[in-house]
């Protein structure tokens, strides 16, 4: 059973910075390896963070089968101490994120984030119905993923907070100004809203202003301390020390990161064997980061810590 009613969720993963701990995999079979993967959720746990999304998209969830996922969900709330919340990935199908959704409530996670539905496009109802039947299926608070095929209006958003109160946040996946200039507006604090662009570092100063006041950091996952500094400088409005940290190794790293499609996550994992504490490769179809470009993270994470 989760320890937070939607509200209380929604208030402390609003007021934190977010994080989405890779899934590890052994390299000899790509299977996964639970017992790092425990010991990595004890690791970021020390760290204040305002929750941990388990299975993630930085966790690979797209390559995680149904009971993989639920594996590794379980893993996250058995490990975390007290007091962390834990998310859950659901998505796909609407059928599929429902039972995605009651999997991780028996699990005992504390929320889900709700990705957008697998391959086709959908109208704006059609995505109200998606959102309204999962949340209708769960007790625990859901996000909505905003991203791909699943780019909600600012209508549609207030239609299904409206009837669904566990309906507690949106994560823009989108960084459309003017979309979501309209979604804080009209739907203001009734929403906590969460940066989910790849490296969300790079807009998070911008999209303060916009009610986003947390951002999901893959970074943490090998920097935890820079990426907890970065989020204090943002929500303290330091402007010098957030364009420093811009300038000496989030620009740069996204230039490694935009070397080739699916790096988004790679370099997460390469950073991870970067800083000693190695999760294994990537599954298909994504692909590692060559020897030659994991020492250029080494060297750019040696620079910044």
């Amino acid at each position: 059973m989760s320890s937070f009613t939607p509200s209380e969720l929604a208030a402390r993963i609003g007021s934190g910075l977010l994080s989405f701990p890779v899934t590890h995999f052994r390299a000899e079979d790509l299977a996964f390896d639970e017992q790092a993967y425990r010991a990595n959720i004890e690791r970021l746990s020390e760290y204040e963070v305002g929750g941990l999304f388990a299975a993630g998209g930085t966790g690979e969830f797209f390559s995680l089968t149904a009971a993989e996922t639920d594996q590794v969900v379980t893993a996250a709330v058995q490990a975390a101490p007290a007091g962390t919340p834990i998310l859950a990935p659901a998505g796909y199908g609407t059928r599929t994120a429902i039972e995605y959704a009651q999997a991780a409530e028996r699990a005992g996670a504390d929320g889900l984030l709700l990705f957008p539905p697998y391959l086709t496009e959908a109208s704006q109802d059609g995505l109200a119905e998606h959102v309204e039947a999962v949340c209708r299926a769960t007790d625990l608070g859901v996000i909505a993923y905003g991203r791909a095929n699943a780019q909600y209006s600012a209508d549609t958003l207030a239609r299904v907070a409206e009837s669904c109160p566990n309906l507690i946040g949106y994560k823009d996946g989108v960084g459309d100004i003017d979309a979501m200039t309209r979604i804080y507006t009209r739907i203001g604090d009734r929403f906590t809203y969460v940066g989910g662009l790849p490296t969300a570092e790079m807009y998070a100063l911008p999209y303060l202003e916009l009610g986003v006041t947390t951002y999901s950091s893959a970074i943490f996952n090998f920097l935890p301390e820079f990426a907890l500094d970065f989020y204090a400088a943002v929500r303290g409005r330091d402007h010098a020390t957030v364009f420093k940290h811009l300038r000496d190794f989030v620009l740069p790293y996204t230039e490694l990161r935009n070397r080739k499609a699916g790096y988004a996550v790679s370099i997460v994992k390469a950073g991870m064997t970067a800083t000693g504490h190695p999760a294994g490769p990537v599954r298909p179809p994504l692909t590692d980061l060559s020897e030659a470009e994991l020492s250029e993270l080494s060297a750019l994470i040696g620079a910044a810590a």
